[in-house]
């Protein structure tokens, strides 16, 4: 899981003031009061969305402001009430107030909402103040002040798409390749210490969410290496890639290698170990990987994904088959 943070200040809309006026009607010389209400000042409102999967669209502006009610008229009309404006946020968004630390609402489903600064009320309108003893009042109330919140807007994001491997299988130089995420990438084991989460763009409007998990290690199911952790991330993606070196300087052999991480899976979980799956074989520039390829895709007898995220071959092919598996599973709480 990874948690995706910004903060913002919201601003309710001030009301409108109320109004002093008196009727002026020919034949009638001493008119009454007939100032009118301020109008309510509008809400801020944040509302949770399937179809965003970060909240980076909220990390270009900090300040957010309704807006303020009109001020109220003669003739007892009322001051037109200020627009209302609702910031989109993703399914799973916690709203925290930062003045108090404490959390406002956790915006678990879809369509789940909370007004994070109310506006202010309007002012009464002098027509409101007429009484047997005053008849012509010449008071009227000021509209109140919106409510001001300095909030936090945590994000437990899930990842469409995880992505799993040995160490060194190519996961994060793919993640930099494929998105706009630049994750620390060096020639030595367990490079990952933590997700890294990329946002991959699809023309105007489509986007995923991809999830480096740490590589995996025997054992890794009883707590080994860094596995134990992050086997758990990889639970809540809608489905994986298993990234297999095709040509590996040392260690275990591709097919070696694709055995190891599935057996992590089967101990770990039955359910994740059923979770779909697409093959990628990786490194395909180096020498001795289409060799390779040939002998792994006969021994496992499935269809593989075959890629070089160095010198791009293959990575539209793949980025088009993601994006139709996705919109071949069925969604699930918290995915945009």
């Amino acid at each position: 899981m990874f948690i995706d943070r910004a903060e913002i200040t919201v601003q309710g809309g001030r009301g409108g003031d109320g109004c002093v006026s008196f009727r002026r009607e020919k034949y009638v010389p001493r008119g009454g009061p007939d100032g009118g209400d301020g109008g309510r000042g509008g809400d801020v409102i944040i509302k949770a969305t399937p179809q965003l999967a970060t909240l980076r669209d909220l990390s270009s502006q900090r300040e957010y402001a309704a807006d303020d009610g009109r001020r109220g008229t003669g003739k007892d009309r009322s001051g037109k009430s200020g627009k209302d404006i609702t910031l989109l946020v993703p399914v799973g968004t916690i709203v925290v107030d930062l003045d108090t630390g404490r959390t406002l609402r956790d915006l678990k489903k879809e369509g789940q909402s909370i007004v994070a600064a109310r506006g202010g009320r309007g002012g009464r309108g002098n027509a409101r103040f007429a009484t047997s003893t005053n008849r012509a009042p010449r008071t009227a109330e000021p509209g109140e002040e919106g409510e001001a919140r300095h909030i936090r807007l945590d994000l437990k994001l899930i990842a469409d798409v995880g992505i799993i491997g040995l160490p060194n299988a190519g996961k994060s130089t793919f993640l930099a390749r494929v998105s706009s995420a630049r994750p620390k990438i060096a020639s030595y084991p367990f490079t990952t210490l933590e997700p890294q989460l990329g946002i991959v763009e699809v023309g105007d409007f489509e986007r995923f969410v991809v999830a480096d998990i740490p590589g995996l290690i025997e054992g890794a199911h009883e707590g080994a290496g860094l596995g134990s952790e992050f086997l758990r991330h990889i639970e809540r993606t809608r489905f994986l890639l298993h990234l297999v070196d095709m040509a590996p300087l040392h260690g275990p052999s591709p097919f070696d290698a694709y055995e190891a991480v599935r057996d992590e899976l089967r101990e770990y979980s039955a359910a994740l170990a059923a979770k779909p799956k697409m093959i990628v074989a990786s490194k395909m520039d180096l020498t001795g990987a289409p060799e390779n390829l040939d002998e792994f895709k006969q021994r496992i007898g499935r269809d593989v994904h075959a890629i070089s995220a160095v010198t791009g071959q293959g990575i539209e092919e793949l980025i088009r088959a993601i994006v139709q598996q996705l919109q071949e599973l069925e969604p699930e709480a918290g995915h945009g």
